[in-house]
């Protein structure tokens, strides 16, 4: 099974959609996300994750062989084991320069072979995003102040925003509006 969604910003009209999940901090993102997951998969959907952070992270080992390399001047460095992959490639300055999507392109190839890339995060992309709130967070939801935001995740009552409100209850209903926003002309 295939999900598509023109305008998706997953950097080839026959990729992978990419949608993120967005909120505040502690406001279940990541549990979120990993439910999501786990229910398309039992729908037999293959997905993606990104996590994104505005921190900076070292994701290597320093030391290690593969850091080593890094720090010798390679453009990037792969490492094989039997059971993961990875690849390390620094951001380069033209990419932080210009479109903030434009680094996601190099995930898209990676997960071609995906039917779904969900973000964890990232409120600074023209990707299709939604939101997760509850009302235990002292901030009002971002949907409130931001437009494209295209559903908002909640089982709290929250009367100023302008996009649908999904029950977070029910991590079956959430992956459907998930289906139905990711089918061409749904947003």
């Amino acid at each position: 099974m295939s999900v598509s969604a023109p305008g998706s910003e997953s950097g080839a009209a026959s990729g992978p959609v990419r949608v993120h999940v967005v909120g505040r901090r502690n406001a279940g993102k990541t549990t979120l996300v990993c439910e999501l997951v786990a229910e398309l998969v039992r729908r037999r959907l293959k997905v993606a994750t990104i996590k994104h952070t505005h921190h900076e992270h070292e994701l290597d080992t320093p030391g290690k062989d593969s850091h080593r390399h890094r720090q010798a001047g390679a453009a990037g460095v792969g490492i094989l084991s039997p059971a993961l992959h990875a690849l390390f490639v620094p951001v380069l300055p033209q990419e932080l320069q210009s479109d903030p999507d434009s680094r996601y392109r190099r995930f898209t190839s990676a997960f071609s072979d995906c039917d779904l890339i969900l973000v964890e995060g990232d409120l600074h992309t023209a990707a299709m995003r939604v939101e997760v709130w509850r009302s235990g967070l002292t901030e009002e939801p971002y949907a409130c102040a931001d437009s494209q935001i295209v559903a908002l995740i909640s089982d709290d009552d929250c009367p100023d925003i302008c996009c649908p409100k999904i029950p977070r209850s029910s991590i079956s209903r959430i992956a459907d509006e998930f289906l139905r926003l990711c089918r061409p002309g749904a947003t």
